[in-house]
């Protein structure tokens, strides 16, 4: 009985962890954001499609510069935090799940948040993903290699999304925009 009690409690757990992705909120207004854990399935659901989906339709990879790091990259872990209210996250985020996608990244390595709008809660999550990340501007690409951060790319590229991962991925200095801010190297 015992043993039959874990196992439904790990089932219940394992459910409502699965339910917690792509929450939406609407605001008073009626505007709506994504808030807490996301995939692409939910930056593909209305009202976020369109941008979305244009950005990412319409965005052309560089794949000379994502094969200088593709090989590099299944070895990294990375962290994106972003909103679904942000002009720089509507323009950067398509982009740069596209170029995961030509690098052939496994998805199951990046964990995407989005985060909150509201007064007293701004780039916050509803389960604290961002809490000692210095995430100040989003979107936020964060690189991990064997559990630490090795960089990030802040809110735009300094050169192209391609060229910035270039230069992480490769080993190369590479200093974010507001990186005195982030707390980055």
């Amino acid at each position: 009985m015992k043993h039959l009690m874990l196992t439904g409690l790990v089932l219940l757990t394992a459910f409502s962890q699965a339910q917690s992705i792509n929450n939406e909120i609407e605001l008073e207004n009626g505007k709506k954001f994504l808030l807490g854990k996301i995939d692409q399935d939910g930056l593909q659901q209305e009202p976020y499609a369109n941008w979305y989906n244009n950005g990412y339709n319409n965005y052309v990879v560089d794949q000379t510069l994502i094969n200088l790091f593709k090989s590099k990259l299944k070895d990294y872990h990375v962290k994106l935090f972003l909103g679904t209210w942000c002009g720089d996250s509507k323009r950067e985020v398509p982009r740069f799940l596209k170029i995961l996608k030509a690098a052939q990244f496994p998805m199951d390595q990046i964990d995407i948040v989005a985060l909150d709008r509201r007064s007293g809660k701004v780039k916050t999550s509803p389960t604290g993903e961002e809490r000692g990340l210095h995430i100040i501007r989003v979107p936020t690409m964060l690189f991990y290699k064997n559990g630490r951060e090795v960089n990030r790319i802040v809110e735009s590229p300094i050169e192209t999304l391609e060229e910035d991962m270039a230069q992480i991925l490769n080993g190369n200095l590479y200093t974010p925009n507001y990186a005195t801010l982030s707390g980055s190297k």
